[in-house]
């Protein structure tokens, strides 16, 4: 049993001791990466934040936290509005809304060594797919985070509840470097595990598919929703529907519990409008391919569908062509 500890603690300071003073850059600096990046660069690690509108105000005031575990204010912030200007960064947080991530060909590059891990922090069933053809052999890592989260005036973050996340092996080599995010995360009171991937992106998908698309449909909030007996039993439906395509897929430990639990976890949330609702108040494009279509058809193809979440899709499409 001692032996075992010590064993334990000397890989924990060897993995210390490979990967140490990291360089983080932040590629979209909203809602999620604001946040992310502004707790890390709280915690003491160096970050680099890319800017678009806000970047004069966030030089000139600081980056603002507002959040139910306590609110703080960088004063100092490595802000820039172009990538060429960075640093090559040890782990780049791409946090753009999936919409734009042919941009990530211009963005990326400047960003990068030969070790850099890329952590996808989106929305959706395939990106790290397409994002590899874009950059091969570039070590890649999914971020599903689990935070209500909002930024609607610049330099500001408002953080309303959650804010865990977990990071799943998408093409990383080096297994050290994985870790020592993850205890980077942690040391910056950011709730964090190392999860496998299909399963991590598909569990996402259970709550996504449904309440981003929905709230959106039905121009309402997550409690709304819930409350009402006819669209709570949808909503399950709904999940159980992304429950059966990942079990087609193969993937462990997705069942009906999984949905008991995430409705349990919403019915106590923050009345909360998501992403998908906030892009569409907004007139800004939802990221429908990702959310739905992609994961549609890749259950189709494996001989699986999905009625009710195709009928949203067709819904969202129809709403987003209205939408100017």
């Amino acid at each position: 049993m001692c032996n075992s500890k010590k064993k334990r603690n000397f890989v924990a300071a060897l993995i210390k001791n490979i990967v140490t003073n990291m360089k983080y850059g932040v590629i979209g600096t909203g809602a999620i990466g604001g946040f992310y990046g502004a707790k890390l660069a709280h915690g003491g690690q160096e970050v680099h934040f890319l800017l678009h509108s806000d970047y004069e105000y966030v030089k000139q005031h600081g980056l603002q936290v507002d959040s139910c575990d306590g609110s703080f204010h960088l004063d100092d912030v490595n802000a820039y509005q172009h990538t060429e200007d960075m640093p090559k960064c040890d782990v780049v947080l791409v946090c753009l809304k999936s919409v734009n991530n042919s941009k990530l060909q211009s963005l990326l590059p400047p960003l990068l060594h030969e070790k850099t891990l890329v952590v996808l922090i989106q929305n959706g069933i395939g990106v790290e797919a397409d994002v590899e053809k874009m950059f091969p052999g570039v070590q890649l890592a999914a971020g599903l985070a689990f935070i209500c989260s909002a930024k609607t005036e610049p330099g500001r973050v408002n953080h309303q509840c959650y804010g865990s996340i977990n990071l799943a092996n998408y093409s990383c080599k080096d297994e050290a470097l994985m870790q020592a995010v993850v205890d980077e995360f942690r040391e910056a009171s950011i709730e964090t595990g190392l999860v496998e991937y299909n399963e991590a992106r598909w569990k996402k998908a259970v709550w996504n598919m449904p309440f981003n698309g929905m709230t959106v449909a039905l121009h309402t909030q997550t409690d709304l929703l819930l409350k009402n007996e006819s669209t709570r039993r949808l909503i399950r439906e709904q999940m159980m529907e992304v429950v059966g395509a990942a079990q087609h897929l193969g993937v462990k430990n997705l069942d009906e519990k999984f949905v008991d639990k995430m409705i349990a976890t919403t019915d106590v949330m923050t009345p909360y409008s998501p992403s998908m609702r906030l892009d569409y108040d907004f007139h800004r494009q939802m990221e429908i391919y990702y959310l739905y279509t992609r994961p549609i058809e890749i259950a189709r193809e494996a001989g699986y569908s999905m009625p009710k979440l195709e009928m949203l899709e067709a819904e969202l499409r129809f709403l987003e062509s209205m939408n100017g």
